[in-house]
């Protein structure tokens, strides 16, 4: 009865195997979600999915696959979609009272109940409004939506109205989640994690297991072994463009500086304005009177940082390319000679871009720093801070 739902995550070109599904399909049959629709929802979602950036498709085959069933032809219901009777009678034993169970009785049972409903699935002809009998809406009819039966099935309806329903099996609605969307605190770390070099630092908390059996066979009494936790130990250098055009990111820009401070232990950062000059600052309350000489930061940052570089990379290319081409001070040289100098002392940099990439092409300032970032500027979505991640670690 699932095969429909590995075919079409197959042809959504998900990367499911054939091993997955019957994974899957194993793990239904030992009857953990007998009855629990949202439950079987994470069952297909844990068993089928391996990579978050796939979670979007996935929510949308799984709607499509089990959507509201008068949407469906009575052919296809009856070929691809067959309600378990189990979870029927699961779901009475815990949730129905006595008096219920006896009302659902009068029809002769669950069997009772999953035979009708099979053979008016294929005498019914088309859509049915009211009644007691057909599958339709508004009505008393144990099977449809928008009615009333203390047995139904709810199929087509967007959410319950008497919680009486025995088994739903539709549309479900979940939130998206893709690899080219703007993304959220929790998505970026995710992204962030793809920049990592693991290393045992501080003290002695974490429980070495191996060290620990070894230890107690060798002594011949329980012996534990303690070891320093193992932590991401790349250093990070993050520059993040504030004011004018970058006003409309503030809120996704303080996600990534929210996540980054998560994510990495050793994180520094300061704040530039259109382009790097030679000063920067950490607190833009005081950007006048407590800036960092730029000099001083290429030389007490050695060359191990990974250094980002957050900008819409949208100025009047004066900016960048002449002396005294800033618009809030003299700056005595361009501002891609600084840009080369950070390049020069940070190997490993890269430009992240909140501006939709679908637009860099139409502002030439975005062409002159992507191209002295030699490409290396990346859309702030999952995918491209993921591919700005690996970037770093070439």
């Amino acid at each position: 009865m699932f095969l429909p739902l590995f075919n079409n995550l197959r042809d959504a070109r998900m990367p499911v195997t054939l091993r997955e599904y019957i994974d899957f399909l194993a793990a239904v049959k030992t009857g953990m979600v007998l009855y629990d629709v949202e439950g079987f929802y994470y069952l297909a979602r844990a068993s089928l999915v391996k990579d978050e950036r796939n979670l979007d498709k996935f929510d949308r085959v799984f709607a499509a696959t089990f959507k509201g069933m008068e949407n469906l032809s009575i052919d296809d219901v009856i070929n691809a979609v067959d309600l378990p009777e189990e979870w029927l009678k699961k779901m009475a034993e815990k949730h129905l009272s006595p008096e219920e169970m006896a009302e659902i009785k009068a029809m002769g049972g669950f069997d009772k109940l999953m035979e009708a409903l099979k053979e008016r699935l294929k005498d019914q002809k088309g859509r049915h409004q009211g009644g007691s009998k057909w599958i339709g809406t508004a009505g008393t009819s144990p099977f449809g939506a928008e009615g009333y039966n203390p047995e139904g099935v709810r199929i087509g309806q967007e959410k319950s109205r008497h919680q009486r329903a025995v088994k739903v099996w539709d549309k479900r609605e979940f939130r998206n989640l893709d690899d080219s969307i703007e993304l959220g605190t929790r998505n970026i770390k995710v992204a962030l994690k793809r920049l990592r070099r693991w290393a045992r630092t501080g003290a002695e908390d974490e429980l070495d297991l191996n060290g620990t059996i070894r230890a107690t066979a060798e002594h011949g009494y329980l012996d534990i072994k303690t070891r320093p936790e193992r932590r991401n130990a790349v250093k990070v250098l993050l520059f993040l463009d504030i004011g004018g055009s970058m006003d409309p990111y503030i809120r996704l820009v303080e996600e990534l500086f929210s996540a980054a401070r998560t994510e990495f232990k050793h994180l520094e950062y300061f704040y530039f304005h259109n382009c790097l000059y030679e000063g920067v600052w950490k607190d833009n309350r005081r950007r006048w009177s407590e800036q960092t000489q730029t000099w001083d930061i290429l030389n007490t940052y050695g060359p191990d940082y990974k250094c980002i570089f957050v900008g819409d990379a949208s100025m009047s290319p004066y900016e960048i390319a002449y002396p005294g081409g800033a618009n809030e001070h003299w700056n005595a040289e361009a501002g891609t000679v600084w840009l080369a100098r950070a390049m020069q002392a940070w190997k490993h940099n890269i430009w992240i871009n909140p501006l939709a990439e679908k637009h860099w092409q139409y502002t030439h300032s975005i062409q002159m720093i992507r191209e002295q970032f030699e490409n290396r500027m990346f859309p702030m979505t999952l995918k491209g801070i993921e591919e700005g991640m690996k970037e770093l670690v070439r």
